[in-house]
């Protein structure tokens, strides 16, 4: 037998049924499922990791408005003091890291650029962030007045609730 068919029997076509397997899996609502289920551990860890807090003991909420949004935090339990405190140090961090165009948490907790955020680095001087404490919290509320930067607001507000599946609106409301 010819040394290339040989080859090719013994290397090639054993590639090839993997690259068959490979596009199978990839095609399989669990295997699909198990990868939907461990990005949403890995957010949840990581936001755990950068927040300060943890997600099981607070509720977020992400508002759209027609000026931009707002990210809301607040404790499950109203006496969880300790937690309390953690979100308002986090949102009134968070308001004053956006402000400079750094969004390396929310970078660090979804392992990616979410949408809307280079835009938002770009005009970070036409976006308005103000923190506010809340009785059980706090709210960073996002504004601008320039459509561009609104519409990349509203992409980063929809990528959150998506993926921390807060069940907030996906539209402007007021």
């Amino acid at each position: 037998m010819n040394r290339s068919v040989l080859f090719l029997l013994l290397f090639a076509l054993p590639a090839f049924g993997q690259d068959t397997k490979l596009d199978e899996m990839e095609d399989c609502p669990m295997h699909t499922q198990r990868s939907a289920q461990s990005h949403q551990a890995m957010v949840e860890t990581h936001g755990d990791e950068a927040m300060g807090f943890p997600h099981d003991k607070t509720t977020h909420h992400f508002r759209i408005t027609a000026d931009g949004g707002a990210i809301e935090v607040t404790v499950n339990d109203a006496s969880d003091k300790t937690n309390t405190q953690a979100i308002r140090s986090h949102l009134s961090h968070i308001a004053v890291m956006f402000s400079h165009g750094d969004f390396s948490t929310p970078m660090f907790i979804h392992d990616g650029v979410p949408p809307g955020v280079t835009t938002m680095k770009l005009m970070k001087l036409a976006i308005h962030y103000t923190y506010k404490e809340m009785s059980t919290g706090g709210r960073v509320r996002i504004k601008s007045d320039d459509p561009i930067a609104v519409a990349a607001i509203h992409d980063f507000l929809r990528f959150q609730i998506t993926e921390h599946q807060t069940g907030d609106s996906l539209v402007a409301t007021d």
